[in-house]
Parts: C-alpha cells; sequence; structure tokens
C-alpha cells in the first residue's frame, strides 16, 4: 500500500476483518444505484471508498422514510462501507480538492456522463494523464463510441432498449412489454464495474498499469439478456426464434397451495418422473410430451399445468417434505418482509441488525459470497453527508486553515453528527 493512502478507521464497530481489497483507495464520483452499488461491493471487499458527492446529496440519500434527514433507508446498505465529503465540484477550488483526493487513489468509478466530467477537468483521458496507474471505470447509459453516447439513461429505458421489457412481458397472458419490478439495469451494470474493476486491479497489479473503463449499461444489458435468450438466432442466419420457451409459458409461475403459494420445479429427466408418481399420473412417465428435455420444452404449458392442477391439493409445508425427498427443487413463496424469517437465510447470517452510531439499530444485508481468508463485511456503517471532509482533505495534503477556508466559502461542508438516536 502506498503511504499516502489510508483505509481510515470503521465508525461505530462492525468487528468485521479486513477484506481482499484493504489498502486499496477508490474514489465514487457516483448518484443514484449503479456506480454507487459498483463502488460499495469494492467496499464490501475491504477498499477505501470515499464518497464525493454535492453539497446537498442525492435522492437515494435524501428519500423517505428517515429518522435523521439525509440518511435515508436505502442509504444504509447502498452507503456502507464508504467515506463521505461534499464538494461543490462547480467551483475552482471545488473541482482542485476531486483532483487532489483523486491523486490519492488507485481507483475512480463515476456513472457521470462524459461531457459533464470533461466540463469539470475529471474526463477519464485527463485523469490517466496525471496518473497512468489509476483505474478509470465510467458506467453510463450507453457505449461512447455509438451513437446514443450521449443520451441521458435511466433503468425503465434500459429495460426497455435491451429487450428485457419484451422479455418480461412473454410471460404476461396480454404479452405486452413490462418492466422487471427491480432496478434491474443498474443493479447488473454495478455489479459489471466492481467485476471490471476487480480484473483491472489484478493487471495493474502485475504490470502497474491503470487503465480507463467503460460500463454501458445498454450493451451490459443486452449481453445479460442473451446468455439463454439467443436460442436459434445465435447461428447464422437463424435456425429458431429468439427466446427460451420454457421461460415464457404463462403456467411458469409461483403456484396457489392448499394453504398459500408454493414453486415448483421439476427439471431433468429424473425430476419429472418423481413428480409424475408423486401426483399419482405415472402414466405421464411415458407420454411422448415429456419424455425429455427438449420436447417438454415444446410442450411446456402442458407440462406446467399439471403442477399447476397438483399444487392445491396439498399445503405448502407438504409440497416442501415431498420435493426435498426426491430432491425435487420446490420453495416457499416470501414476501421481502418474511425473508429474514427463513430459517437457512437466518442460520447463514444473511440479514442481521446492528446499530448505527447515530441513526439507531437497522438492518444488514451482507453479501452472498463467502470468502475464507478476506471475508467482505461491514467494515464501515454509512457516512452522513460529508462525514469525513475535513479528514479526507487533511490526508490529501491540506491544513486545517485550508480545510476551514473551503468550508467557510461553501466550496466544502463538514456535517456535524445530528443528535444520537
Amino acid at each position: 500500500m502506498d503511504d499516502h493512502r489510508s483505509t481510515g478507521t470503521p465508525d461505530g464497530d462492525p468487528g468485521s476483518r479486513p477484506g481482499a481489497l484493504a489498502g486499496i483507495r477508490v474514489v465514487e464520483l457516483a448518484t443514484i444505484l449503479m456506480g454507487p452499488y459498483g463502488a460499495r461491493i469494492l467496499g464490501d471487499y475491504g477498499a477505501d471508498v470515499i464518497r464525493i458527492e454535492s453539497l446537498t446529496g442525492d435522492s437515494s440519500r435524501n428519500g423517505v422514510p428517515f429518522r435523521n434527514p439525509g440518511m435515508s433507508g436505502h442509504n444504509f446498505n447502498v452507503q456502507r462501507n464508504k467515506r463521505s465529503i461534499s464538494l461543490n465540484l462547480k467551483e475552482p477550488a471545488g473541482r482542485q480538492a476531486a483532483l487532489d483526493i483523486i491523486a490519492t487513489a488507485d481507483v475512480v468509478v463515476t456513472n457521470m456522463r462524459r461531457a459533464a466530467l470533461g466540463r469539470l477537468g475529471l474526463d477519464p483521458s485527463a485523469l490517466s494523464e496525471r496518473d497512468p496507474g489509476l483505474i478509470v471505470c465510467v458506467g453510463n447509459g450507453y457505449g461512447s463510441d455509438g451513437p446514443y453516447g450521449d443520451r441521458a439513461a435511466y433503468d425503465d429505458a434500459i429495460q426497455a432498449g435491451s429487450g428485457l421489457a419484451w422479455i418480461v412481458g412473454q410471460g404476461r397472458t396480454d404479452a405486452e412489454p413490462a418492466y422487471a419490478p427491480a432496478i434491474m439495469a443498474d443493479k447488473v451494470a454495478g455489479m459489471t464495474i466492481a467485476q471490471a474493476v476487480l480484473a483491472a486491479l489484478v493487471h495493474k497489479g502485475r504490470t502497474g498499469e491503470g487503465q480507463q473503463i467503460e460500463v454501458p449499461m445498454l450493451e451490459t444489458m443486452v449481453a445479460f439478456n442473451m446468455i439463454e435468450h439467443q436460442r436459434g438466432q445465435a447461428f447464422e442466419p437463424p435456425i429458431g426464434d429468439f427466446g427460451y420457451p420454457r421461460l415464457f409459458s404463462p403456467n411458469r409461475r409461483p403456484y396457489r397451495s392448499a394453504d398459500g403459494w408454493v414453486a415448483i420445479l421439476p427439471y431433468d429427466d429424473r425430476h419429472w418422473r418423481e413428480f409424475f408418481t408423486l401426483i399419482g399420473r405415472p402414466e405421464l412417465i411415458t407420454d411422448p410430451r415429456f419424455g425429455d428435455h427438449n420436447t417438454r420444452v415444446d410442450n411446456i404449458d402442458d407440462a406446467y399445468a399439471f403442477i399447476a392442477d397438483a399444487a392445491p391439493t396439498m399445503t405448502t409445508a407438504e409440497w416442501l417434505d415431498a420435493c426435498e425427498a426426491r430432491s425435487i427443487p420446490c420453495s416457499p413463496v416470501l414476501n421481502p418482509a418474511e425473508v429474514d424469517q427463513d430459517p437457512h437465510l437466518a442460520a447463514v447470517g444473511m440479514i442481521e441488525v446492528v446499530e448505527h452510531p447515530t441513526e439507531g439499530p437497522y438492518r444488514y444485508v451482507r453479501d452472498g459470497p463467502r470468502m475464507e481468508r478476506t471475508p467482505m463485511g461491514l467494515h464501515r456503517h454509512a457516512p452522513r453527508l460529508g462525514q469525513h471532509t475535513r479528514d479526507v482533505l487533511a490526508e490529501a495534503g491540506y491544513d486545517e486553515a485550508t480545510i476551514d477556508e473551503l468550508i467557510d466559502s461553501g466550496v466544502a461542508k463538514a456535517h456535524e453528527p445530528p443528535p444520537t438516536t
């Protein structure tokens, strides 16, 4: 770790060992979800993530509900493992402060549009010229070398343009395009940002070279959607239609059981033989419609209709027991409020109530991966806006008088903590 880089100390006592990226500093110039989520993953791996925010913070910080203004529920798990500095980048002194902070970093993650970065003197080429070892990752809606490069983009537009809204619609009885009820494109792109930065860090470790990275949402989601849906269109000329028919069946859905809802998914040949025997229809085992995977896909509506018809004959618990005994995939249908009550998720500690130093108790949702030597975890709680302004500027070489001047002139903001909850 270079001497000018510091991971700082955790706020509160999360009690987690340093992660694999301890000693790596990331500067985040990002808002809402895509960039902040990607940077948060790097923070979960142990990187010192410095989030440069405006003087007011973005909508993800300021949304409701909250106990104290600027500390929304959304904020807790998206902005954890970060430090916050509040700067007015429209002021020359604010831009210079940002450049001085970036000079202490290994990585910059931003989802600002390239034109805005250029106006601020923070465009990737300029940053790379200043420090050839710097990794600069720009996440935008569209690739910079295409005709849509300068377009604004939010999740719904990318779901539509990438084909996802059409795909979701194929599972509806009216087949009308529909958005997935999740901020799907932002989250997939955020994970891709983290993945790309990790690969660039490996390269830098081997060669000392930084590089510029571009993660466009549209292209990322097209690649994501095509994995299972390209099908016969993968051939040139095409030898089949686009789309995986099994996923478009209106009978592919959670099924109503005798006392609720259940997901039942016989998938391979053995599963279906076991399932048909379980529901008292052994003659279907030799039905030519269901003899192997390809014939089942061709007749998937009929196959799933047998599940839908049988589901109400048992309770959800009975289905879980019967399917587990036969190794048929099966799950209860939980709403998010019930997830932390699931016995498996409780046993693995997926959601834990922890104490924020100023905001009180909140639910910390850990990442999925488990690492033996360098665990991901909660290294510091989500910061208040500008909570680390003084510390970060001092680490960038600013003396106390200069920091006071930046704050007094409105170029920077150092928020005092709200009353302890």
